[in-house]
């Protein structure tokens, strides 16, 4: 038996939901329907943001906002000048979910819970008369003349326009090769650095404001960083993992770092500032306070690593003693041995090829009423609301040329 609907929907989450109201709101005669694989709709939405749906973030400038994604900088700035991360604060105000901005720049709802911005949706599509199918996993997808035809496991669809909204899904993606879509392998984006060196291996928990290198790379990235159990994290290196995740899978995650640790100041400089310090603080044991602004337990190590014995006394510091800790302070080498999935938050660079979608409208160049929304093509960004912002808009974007 076939379901006869105007346009179907493949993927129950953040984008496939966003566009479908859209698409309602602006055409309420038509007949959608969203087809989800999953026993429930908009998990991803419940768990992100530990629970609080990280919804978008402040950055308000589109040319500003495309620099935080690794993946899609290029393609998203006419997008973002139609749908910006202002526009999506006030989607959701009118429809009854209010934003607040965080330190940081992240927005989340008032609330402080993922469930406001799912009933939210939940609401809006029962509303619109938008038909919702859960356990409705995609086995192939056929293109008729003038129609698509989707077939789950259960049932068949024929609609006139096809959206896949289904983010990071490797069947999905293979269905669309055959269709001649060139597909970027996925490889993993945001993780953390596994490490293990005497220096760190006693401060989990601390963090520096710094900046990193990636040893013979272009790749670097400023910002806090935090040491773990088992190596390193933080916003630092969070965005070098994500700006560089070709590079460092063609390396198998092995690889040097350099860190700074004083952030700006290079080595000379710091050379320069340690011997005024030796003259200043003559008297005083050189490992017991930091002069810097890096925390005290992590300057201690440092010391301790550059060959300067814990009782040492500034005045007693030797010429290359000076030279150690200046490196050690700006250009410190670690090995980096593997990475760990950052939080739940699991993204993947890669997807549909990006020369192949008309960012306009959101439709496969290849082929007509094809559309793509959200993480499917390959765009990806740094934590922060990102992610979802690409939903939101790319989601606005089709609903319009629809």
């Amino acid at each position: 038996m076939n379901s006869n609907f105007d346009i179907i929907i493949v993927g129950g989450g953040a984008a496939g939901f966003f566009t479908a109201i859209n698409i309602v709101e602006k055409n309420p005669k038509l007949k959608v329907v969203i087809l989800e694989r999953g026993k429930e709709v908009l998990s991803k939405v419940r768990i992100s943001g530990g629970g609080r749906c990280n919804v978008t973030h402040a950055c308000f400038e589109p040319n500003e906002l495309v620099k935080f994604y690794p993946r899609g900088e290029k393609e998203l700035r006419g997008p973002f000048h139609q749908f910006c991360s202002g526009d999506t604060i006030e989607w959701f105000e009118k429809h009854g979910v209010e934003l607040k901005i965080e330190d940081d720049g992240r927005m989340f709802p008032v609330s402080n819970s993922s469930q406001t911005i799912i009933d939210c949706f939940l609401k809006a599509t029962q509303k619109l008369g938008i038909t919702v199918l859960t356990g409705q996993s995609v086995q192939s997808i056929f293109k008729k003349e003038n129609h698509w035809k989707v077939e789950t496991q259960s049932e068949n669809y024929l609609a006139e326009k096809l959206i896949m909204a289904t983010g990071s899904n490797p069947k999905i993606w293979e269905m669309l090769q055959t269709y001649g879509h060139a597909i970027v392998n996925p490889v993993p984006s945001l993780f953390t650095f596994n490490i293990k060196d005497f220096r760190i291996k006693e401060l989990p928990g601390v963090a520096t404001q710094v900046s990193v290198k990636v040893k013979d790379t272009k790749l670097t990235s400023s910002g806090p960083l935090l040491i773990t159990h088992w190596g390193m994290s933080g916003p630092a290196i969070l965005k070098l993992s994500a700006w560089g995740a070709r590079v460092l899978f063609e390396k198998n995650y092995q690889f040097t770092i350099f860190v700074n640790w004083l952030n700006d100041i290079d080595t000379e400089d710091a050379e320069q500032l340690l011997k005024s310090l030796k003259q200043e603080h003559a008297k005083k044991t050189v490992s017991k306070k930091s002069p810097f602004e890096v925390n005290n337990r992590l300057w201690e190590s440092l010391v301790l690593a550059s060959n300067i014995a814990p009782e040492t006394k500034w005045a007693d510091l030797s010429k290359i003693q000076i030279q150690n800790l200046a490196t050690q302070l700006t250009n410190a080498t670690f090995q980096v041995n593997g990475k760990s999935t950052f939080k739940e938050e699991f993204v993947t660079a890669g997807g549909i090829d990006l020369k192949e979608i008309n960012f306009k409208t959101m439709e496969s160049k290849l082929h007509t009423n094809l559309y793509f929304a959200g993480e499917i093509v390959n765009i990806d960004a740094i934590t922060g609301g990102f992610n979802f912002q690409n939903a939101w808009t790319s989601g606005f974007i089709l609903a319009n040329a629809i």
